[in-house]
């Protein structure tokens, strides 16, 4: 039978913040894993063989413990975005037991005087830094280095938000605590050297953009575009709720898988675009809104290994042979697909499908006002029509 993977959530206070469990738990350990800079908090008491994380760590965790009971350090919570969870993941709950720590997000909490559950927790330990940027609101945002947040403030002030508001806390709970407030804008011109080990509480500059159906000139597009009507009801159609990931197939700008991305809380996406200009367009376009969009080649050969999405936009391509079926295929029960159709070729293909799997039709037709000469005259757009469906 496998021994118990413990793992003991130490603070920058080191064995002294330990509760009287976390240190009997640490000095009876035969080995103990972690990073040099937890291994380095742990005192005489702890006369354990210390073994520093192989790098790369992921690949090696599956056969790194063998059957062997072991023990494991970790920052704060290891829980909250840290290996506590890709132990219990990799393990299971049964093998793995966890002894937290006050979280970096607790105590930072603390600091500020504001309360965890009003409070977004951003991790910046993987995440691309744009992902930190936000429309309004306030954060504790997980710092990767010392140059988080420096680089966190150079995009706040680039996407017009630089007097929010930034406080950077160090080495929090321990005897090196520091803390240095400022603005966006006062880090990005002026940035100081920090500890490595730090957190940013963020009060952000509210966002002057709408919150939704963005105008079509808030994109970069080279006119491969979901128009700004057509955008607000496909958004309708699609039904964003929190938590959910969104495909977005034949993405164009990136402006529907933005707009979902934007809609609610932890709503994300996947963008699959063949074109490789209008993929960096797309890319570019997610880091000027700070928005969570991991951005693909075409479909439907690059859907393999894509994370299950709760809904699919196809916007482009849904005449190429077996893409549609694809899509459906891997929408699970009781998700959404909207596919927009603007030519004769794949309005046919659309309702065949239609005939088959049943949901809703819709046609716009959009018309802008003018100059016809010294008046005024209706410009009319292509109709667009709409398959909407829920997967039986």
């Amino acid at each position: 039978m496998a021994g118990t993977i413990t793992v003991v959530g130490i603070g920058a206070d080191g064995m002294s913040g330990l509760s009287r469990t976390s240190r009997e738990e640490l000095a009876r350990a035969t080995v103990v894993y972690g990073s040099p800079r937890q291994l380095d908090l742990l005192d005489d008491s702890v006369t354990s063989d210390r073994r520093e994380w192989p790098s790369p760590m992921l690949p090696a965790l599956p056969t790194l413990f063998g059957d062997a009971a072991v023990h494991v350090v970790a920052s704060g919570d290891p829980l909250l975005h840290g290996i506590g969870a890709t132990l219990i993941r990799l393990f299971g709950t049964q093998r793995v037991r966890v002894l937290p720590h006050v979280s970096s997000v607790t105590l930072a909490c603390a600091r500020m005087g504001w309360t965890v559950p009003d409070t977004e927790v951003i991790s910046l330990v993987t995440a691309a830094p744009h992902t930190a940027v936000r429309r309004g609101g306030r954060a504790i945002v997980l710092s990767r280095d010392a140059q988080t947040p420096a680089t966190l403030a150079r995009l706040l002030s680039e996407s017009g938000r630089g007097d929010s508001e930034l406080t950077v806390l160090e080495q929090l709970g321990g005897s090196g605590e520091r803390r240095r407030d400022g603005t966006a804008r006062d880090w990005a011109t002026a940035p100081v050297v920090v500890d490595d080990l730090n957190v940013v509480a963020v009060a952000y500059l509210p966002d002057e953009r709408r919150a939704h159906a963005l105008p079509d000139e808030a994109f970069a597009h080279d006119g491969q575009l979901t128009k700004q009507s057509i955008r607000a009801v496909t958004l309708a159609a699609l039904g964003p709720r929190p938590g959910e990931l969104l495909w977005d197939i034949g993405s164009g700008s990136g402006s529907i898988a933005i707009e979902w991305s934007r809609s609610a809380p932890g709503c994300s996406a996947v963008a699959f675009e063949r074109d490789e200009r209008r993929r960096d367009r797309i890319l570019s376009n997610v880091a000027a809104f700070g928005v969570r969009v991991d951005v693909r080649g075409g479909a439907p050969e690059s859907l393999d290994g894509a994370p299950e999405p709760a809904a699919i936009f196809v916007g482009g391509g849904a005449t190429q042979p077996g893409l549609l079926q694809a899509c459906f295929d891997r929408l699970p029960s009781g998700g959404r697909l909207v596919v927009n159709a603007v030519t004769l070729e794949s309005e046919s293909v659309v309702v065949q499908w239609y005939s088959k799997e049943g949901g809703e039709v819709r046609r716009y037709q959009h018309y802008q006002g003018g100059a016809v000469g010294g008046f005024t005259g209706w410009r009319p757009a292509l109709p667009v029509t709409q398959w909407a469906v829920v997967k039986r």
